[in-house]
């Protein structure tokens, strides 16, 4: 195999660029990101060497030296360590402007949602590397729709996914998956005058009618008929208070009950567990748990708002296949939340890329999106 000309770094990088938010470079300076000319007095060489070390899982010393071999720079590791950490304003610019003009903002856009924030909860596992290497578990919370990783938090892998683990303020709405769907947590939540949105755990999280009785969630989504949505109050209990909420709740196409049953009988015989009936009759539903006001968000709302949290999964699983090359820095916050937030703007790289790579020209670029002048 032949190794890539200086050239082909060049086309390519020219091809990468062109999905870059207008402007970039400018910002850059405005940002702090280009302060000095030592080492690195340009935003297209910095940009480079920062995507080079974090987006291939290059360490900073190997980045380093491979830059200085194309020719494109000529620093110690230390000084890339700095930079990075002084790029985080222009990642975090950068991030937002291609996350807004994506199609994953679209759901988080109107209404009630443009004055309050609108935060995905995840986490997601980091392995070190060498065979001495250690798992650790980044929890992230990301603002919608700006796409912008207000919160980061290390753990080794026994950390658990919970809302409590992240700094709250009032008036935001918090979107996760079952993994955070504990009653204390949502309590917690709501104590802050907070409000979430989560993809409700069938056997965890009891619900209690209005009247304070069982709530037979199952009985209540046969009902729905068709594809439209459906909502019920319901209750829940919580320490020695019983908290309101509402389920919200659709019935999914035939092929996409099929897809989820079958991805439950396949995860149920690899650890070789019995799949119980009500398990399987859930899987033709999507249903969500909130405590959003009926007044201010319809049922249909609050799903539309679970679907943003949907496609942001997709997002995070490209982010955590990314996450698993390389080596987290963890001496600093500051060196941390910069290269998760370039994780971040390499996932919507990727993301645009393979849209855009249906429209690929037979002759290799695309005149239509020109690198930014």
């Amino acid at each position: 195999m032949s190794l890539m000309r200086a050239s082909d770094y060049d086309e390519e990088w020219k091809l990468l660029a062109g999905l870059l938010p207008e402007g970039w470079r400018e910002q850059a300076r405005r940002c702090g990101a280009i302060r000095r000319s030592r080492g690195v007095s340009d935003p297209t060489t910095l940009l480079r060497l920062l995507l080079m070390h974090v987006a291939t899982g290059l360490s900073l010393r190997q980045t380093v030296a491979r830059a200085q071999v194309q020719g494109l720079a000529a620093m110690t590791d230390v000084g890339l360590l700095g930079r990075l950490r002084g790029a985080e304003r222009w990642l975090v610019w950068m991030t937002r402007q291609m996350f807004t003009r994506s199609r994953y903002a679209r759901a988080a856009r109107n209404g009630e949602l443009a004055r309050r924030q609108v935060r995905a909860v995840d986490a997601t596992t980091v392995e070190e590397p060498g065979a001495t290497g250690t798992d650790w578990r980044v929890h992230l919370s990301v603002a919608l729709p700006e796409m912008r990783c207000d919160f980061y938090a290390l753990t080794d892998v026994s950390g658990a996914e919970t809302f409590r683990r992240v700094p709250i303020d009032a008036g935001d709405i918090l979107l996760g998956d079952r993994g955070y769907c504990h009653r204390e947590a949502v309590a917690w939540v709501l104590r802050r005058r907070a409000d979430v949105v989560v993809r409700l755990n069938l056997d965890s999280f009891p619900l209690r009618t209005m009247s304070d009785k069982r709530f037979d969630i199952l009985a209540h989504l046969r009902r729905i008929s068709g594809f439209r949505s459906m909502g019920w109050p319901v209750q829940f209990r919580a320490g020695n208070r019983l908290h309101r909420a509402r389920l919200c709740a659709l019935r999914k196409t035939p092929q996409a009950a099929d897809l989820a049953k079958r991805k439950l009988e396949r995860e149920a015989k690899k650890k070789q567990k019995q799949l119980k009936p009500e398990t399987l009759e859930a899987a033709e539903y999507v249903f969500v748990l909130t405590t959003l006001d009926r007044a201010e968000f319809t049922v249909r709302q609050v799903l539309e708002l679970y679907r943003a949290r949907w496609q942001v999964e997709l997002l995070f699983k490209r982010l955590k296949s990314l996450l698993r090359l390389g080596h987290l820095p963890k001496k600093t916050d500051a060196s941390s939340r910069a290269w998760i937030q370039a994780k971040l703007l390499t996932a919507l790289l990727v993301d645009d890329l393979m849209e855009a790579a249906g429209f690929f020209s037979p002759w290799g670029h695309d005149e239509a999106r020109p690198e930014h002048e």
